[in-house]
């Protein structure tokens, strides 16, 4: 178990903050997954803003999990991380976005790390709540983590524990939180 350090997360939490322009607070949303990630036992980061190869998807962050026990060992070898920086919900066109990204990628399994989360009502299955819940009928799960919780995070156990319930209640309950 490694600490996170609550010195460099503010200091991410100001760039995502305070960056001149949109893209240089997305930027800094993707440094902070980065750190969160990449202090997680066997993760590395392996590729940042690239694009497909016809040039239409791109993707944020894509790390390699090595898979140790301690780790993120119950998730796949790569995992695809989206990343959303916005002063309001990520709408059902942005995570149905994502999960065709996955999807012509082969990958059943994303993160969405969306500031303010995402449309909808969970208890309902309302906006972006349905569009997950229609992708774990087929098979994609993608988890939504919020700054909100990761504002709650001390340690990488924290951020497995999370991703762990949040699997759990996805595929129970087709709820996020």
């Amino acid at each position: 178990m490694a600490n996170y350090s609550q010195k460099i997360l503010a200091g991410h939490f100001h760039n995502c903050d305070n960056g001149a322009t949109n893209q240089i607070k997305g930027a800094a949303f993707e440094d902070l997954a980065c750190y969160l990630f990449q202090t997680i036992p066997g993760i590395s980061i392996a590729l940042r803003n690239q694009m497909n190869a016809f040039n239409n998807e791109e993707i944020d962050v894509a790390v390699w999990n090595d898979k140790p026990i301690r780790g993120l060992h119950f998730l796949p070898n790569i995992l695809l991380i989206e990343c959303k920086n916005w002063s309001k919900p990520v709408s059902s066109v942005e995570v149905a976005w994502f999960c065709q990204k996955l999807q012509s990628r082969g990958q059943d399994f994303g993160i969405l790390i969306a500031n303010m989360g995402i449309t909808g009502d969970q208890a309902d299955l309302t906006a972006a709540h349905y569009t997950l819940a229609i992708h774990l009928a087929q098979k994609r799960t993608v988890i939504v983590i919020t700054r909100a919780e990761i504002d709650a995070l001390k340690t990488t156990n924290d951020m497995i524990k999370l991703i762990k319930e949040k699997m759990c209640l996805l595929a129970v309950g087709g709820r996020i939180a």
